[in-house]
């Protein structure tokens, strides 16, 4: 039986059978800041969303090809990642060929931070590095779109997108990424929420025209780097979607965000975590990150971090993580996700 604890020693034999090595990573996001619909031009109404980024959640895939067509994942139960190999392969046009994918994953699964997204990614881009092509990160949606029916849109790491979350598009590009923000995350529920067969939000008509003055905000949000407005945003949006998934004190959180004066709440509208919004310029914010944690603790949530996200999405709190072209080779614990993560160094020859 294959360790799935040591998953990065692959056996000599087939690393001298196999030389080329393809490798890829990811990173994965904080929920959303706004989920709902797009109405285009031609009146056509699309299902969109835009993500929180975050470097401190991140996958990292190493794919060994094989003249063989049969695909072997560790772990062997990241189906999605099979998928996603299997397709990069036909896009790639590289014939009858198979491999071997282990994958390193540093985000809890079901809690809507990507974590089958990040796979995905992760996967398609070690595919075609190890065939030596070069993907598009339109390319790449589209295929993560096919492995796993909606996809969030983290290939995106340059600016900003508005991504049709079900079909691989960008709805919008802004013009430059989200302004800097203190998170106070946690998550409302431990099972978190599995998102495979769940049937999508069934918008009425009040919240699709809702949606359209949301996304004229953020557009100028974005566009002054307003962190004050980008948060009336995700809290509106946040509002809008716990008709369809609700997370468990909403009412008592969005009162909490009145109270410790935070800019927003942003929620994972397919998942369980939440976050409140500071401005990291805010000469109170350590005072009011211990106000909200006491006034969480009072129904029952004793565990949250801080992550402070910015454009380049270098620093947690000050210490840097691994970038995108950056291996993965350090542990660092976050307060409230468990025992400390473990990064293992990919070190295939």
């Amino acid at each position: 039986m294959e360790d799935e604890n040591n998953i990065w020693n692959l056996p000599a034999d087939d690393r001298r059978i196999h030389p080329q090595v393809g490798r890829g990573s990811s990173i994965g996001h904080h929920g959303e800041i706004f989920q709902g619909v797009y109405v285009n031009a031609s009146d056509r109404i699309q299902r969109g969303l835009v993500s929180l980024m975050s470097g401190l959640f991140r996958a990292e895939a190493v794919f060994y090809p094989s003249s063989s067509s049969g695909i072997t994942v560790t772990p062997t139960w990241k189906m999605k990642a099979a998928r996603a190999v299997q397709l990069a392969l036909e896009h790639c046009q590289v014939g009858q060929h198979g491999g071997r994918l282990f994958l390193w994953n540093n985000i809890p699964p079901s809690w809507g931070l990507g974590s089958s997204t990040s796979d995905v990614t992760a996967s398609i881009r070690a595919v075609s590095d190890a065939f030596g092509r070069t993907l598009s990160p339109r390319a790449v949606a589209e295929l993560a779109v096919k492995a796993e029916i909606a996809s969030d849109s983290i290939m995106y790491t340059d600016r900003a997108v508005l991504f049709a979350q079900r079909e691989g598009l960008v709805l919008e590009e802004f013009s430059q990424q989200l302004p800097p923000f203190e998170v106070l995350g946690f998550n409302t529920d431990p099972a978190g929420y599995e998102t495979l067969g769940a049937p999508p939000a069934r918008y009425s008509w009040w919240e699709i025209e809702a949606f359209r003055p949301l996304i004229g905000m953020l557009r100028k949000a974005v566009h002054t780097q307003d962190p004050k407005l980008v948060g009336r945003v995700a809290s509106a949006s946040a509002h809008i979607n716990q008709r369809h998934l609700p997370k468990p004190h909403f009412d008592y959180l969005e009162k909490l965000t009145e109270d410790v004066q935070a800019l927003g709440l942003q929620v994972a509208h397919s998942g369980t975590i939440v976050g409140l919004l500071f401005d990291p310029a805010d000469v109170n914010l350590e005072e009011k990150s211990v106000e909200a944690r006491e006034h969480l603790a009072e129904i029952g949530i004793g565990s949250s971090w801080r992550l402070y996200v910015s454009p380049d999405r270098r620093e947690h709190n000050g210490t840097p993580i691994p970038h995108d072209d950056t291996p993965l080779a350090l542990q660092f614990t976050v307060s409230g996700l468990g025992d400390p993560l473990e990064v293992a160094a990919v070190t295939a020859e």
